[in-house]
């Protein structure tokens, strides 16, 4: 999204979306938070406007956990169905990892009613994996695994009559975890792009999202069906409580990949997200105006939400300070409700002047989660804008440019890669490269793996390497007439071209770098993109959170629940 690179407009003092050079730092983007623009909670919203109807269309499943499951999804003008099979838990080669040999759960998301052939191809298929091969109808394969211990004391509860122990369930907030959402061509699935953008779950990430509710629904349920068959006196969760729960999630270093393969996608999200948190600022507010009390109370139920937090974070702000934070902004939102001040002082974007003076103070998650609140106050704008966020992969080259423009271009918007001391010792102490066992992305000292291929984005390198090369050439050369003599510039070229104008699309860090933390560029697509809750960090390189803490439940989906649902509080017993 091309914005105008300053904070204010100079004609009336109107608020305007953040620099890329603030919001692009890896510190500033690890702090953004889950907001209307994340894809599960933006998914979540459209299957409520919508009125999705998911059902059980079959649960064959014995008392050891073994059989099949089959759930139909009805969306406006198309069906879709989840096909599982549950298996007994293995205590063997049971990992949340690729290379993982045993799982609890595997499943397809398909189009179309699940038929007995559909069924049965999964059957065959999905346990050979990377040997296997989707139904040509298969958009996601997926794997899920139980939290043993949550999952047994609440299979315990249940049978016995009871309801599980919250004191237990906060402990993780989910029964079972996603270990891998496999499509866009992956095992034969479905592409993506096919789909067209008109298509129900065309946009992006939109079948893995459906296929992650559909793991946190199917977790609940087998819960209470091992329940009834081991006691008549059995009971369902209480529906509070499996609202609480959501689906387990863990990530690494993968999603940084992600993020400089797709920096149009990644410029239109973040893009569209400061638009509205712009807008927001600029409401014109007075006393008594009910969006400025709608705006207390979601910040009041974040404060719940982050005080009853008993998750450990050990790179991350803590929860208990981001809810002392936030607690000051509810304070002077009490202020502008009743009197229409914000310190003592009328002020004609009263917002804006909030976020001002809570900046200077509050911890960076504690900002963009009042950013992420603000969002709420314009949600007809935001979604507008959430339709439109798409990104095409394809960079062009403009050949007929001169090397002055392009000179030009790199000074103005990559000056923050060029002063950027790539010549110590530190600059390139690390590789990124594939692991030959695990088949995952690792980030390794160089001397250690002195044969790797690096598989980063080198931003900063290249465009250092790139300008010299510029400088030493004619300045009225054509962009064509350089790359003939420099080809092995010819990617970075077109992708300075493409994204000319752009604020939001590169992560402004020497990724391989001694100072770079990985875990900050996996949180935000993890926090911020997809919408995870709780997101904790394990050896500064993984992250493992909640998918759909606090989601309607399929029945009151079916109804259109219009309550708030995001930042659950912890159900009474």
């Amino acid at each position: 999204m091309t914005i105008t690179p300053q904070h204010k407009d100079e004609a009336a003092n109107r608020p305007r979306p953040r620099p890329g050079s603030k919001v692009m730092r890896p510190e500033s983007l690890a702090a953004i938070q889950p907001s209307r623009f994340s894809g599960a909670r933006a998914f979540m919203n459209r299957m409520l406007r919508e009125r999705w109807d998911i059902s059980i269309e079959r649960f064959d499943v014995d008392e050891n956990a073994s059989g099949t499951i089959v759930y139909s999804i009805k969306s406006p003008g198309r069906e879709f169905s989840f096909i599982c099979f549950s298996r007994p838990p293995s205590r063997t080669a049971r990992t949340g990892r690729i290379i993982g040999q045993a799982w609890d759960m595997m499943g397809t998301l398909n189009e179309g009613p699940a038929t007995e052939a559909d069924i049965q191809s999964a059957r065959e298929e999905l346990p050979k994996l990377y040997t296997g091969r989707a139904t040509p109808n298969a958009l996601i394969w997926c794997r899920s695994n139980r939290s043993m211990r949550v999952f047994d004391q609440t299979l315990e509860a249940l049978a016995e009559g009871r309801q599980p122990s919250v004191d237990d369930l906060a402990k993780v907030c989910y029964l079972m975890r996603n270990t891998g959402l496999d499509g866009n061509g992956t095992f034969g699935t479905r592409s993506f792009p096919s789909l067209g953008k008109d298509h129900p779950l065309g946009g992006v990430l939109q079948a893995q999202l459906l296929t992650a509710y559909m793991m946190r629904e199917y977790s609940c349920d087998l819960v209470e069906h091992l329940a009834r068959l081991k006691s008549e006196k059995a009971v369902s969760l209480d529906p509070g409580i499996r609202r609480y729960l959501g689906v387990g999630n863990g990530s690494a270093l993968g999603l940084i990949f992600f993020v400089h393969r797709h920096p149009r996608l990644v410029d239109a999200w973040i893009g569209a997200r400061e638009a509205s948190i712009a807008k927001a600022r600029a409401l014109e507010l007075g006393a008594g105006d009910p969006r400025i009390g709608r705006l207390l109370e979601l910040v009041r139920r974040a404060v719940t939400f982050r005080g009853q937090d008993r998750m450990v974070y050990e790179a991350f702000t803590s929860s208990r300070e981001v809810a002392s934070d936030l607690e000051k902004a509810a304070d002077a939102l009490v202020e502008l409700r009743d009197n229409g001040l914000v310190d003592g002082k009328k002020h004609q974007f009263p917002l804006d002047a909030l976020v001002d003076r809570f900046e200077r103070s509050a911890k960076p998650e504690s900002l963009e989660t009042l950013l992420s609140l603000l969002i709420e106050l314009v949600p007809e704008e935001a979604d507008r804008l959430f339709i439109d966020i798409h990104g095409p992969d394809e960079f062009t080259i403009t050949p007929a440019e001169t090397l002055a423009s392009l000179g030009h271009l790199i000074e103005d918007e990559y000056c923050w890669a060029l002063d950027t001391d790539m010549s110590g010792p530190d600059a390139y102490k690390y590789v990124w490269y594939k692991s030959e066992t695990a088949e995952e992305p690792r980030r390794g000292a160089r001397e250690e793996v002195p044969d790797a291929h690096d598989l980063g984005l080198d931003i900063c390198g290249g465009v250092k390497s790139l300008m010299a090369d510029i400088e030493a050439e004619s300045p009225s050369m054509t962009v064509a007439r350089f790359l003939l003599k420099h080809p092995e510039h010819r990617h970075l070229v077109a992708r300075i071209q493409s994204l000319r104008g752009r604020e939001y699309h590169t992560p402004r860090a020497n990724i391989n770098a001694e100072a770079f933390v990985p875990i900050d560029l996996v949180r935000l697509m993890n926090c911020g993109i997809h919408g995870v809750d709780k997101t904790r960090d394990f050896l500064n390189r993984n992250l493992r959170g909640v998918l759909y803490h606090g989601a309607p439940t399929r029945d009151e989906i079916r109804s259109g629940c219009a309550e708030t649902w995001f930042y659950p509080a912890e159900p009474l017993q």
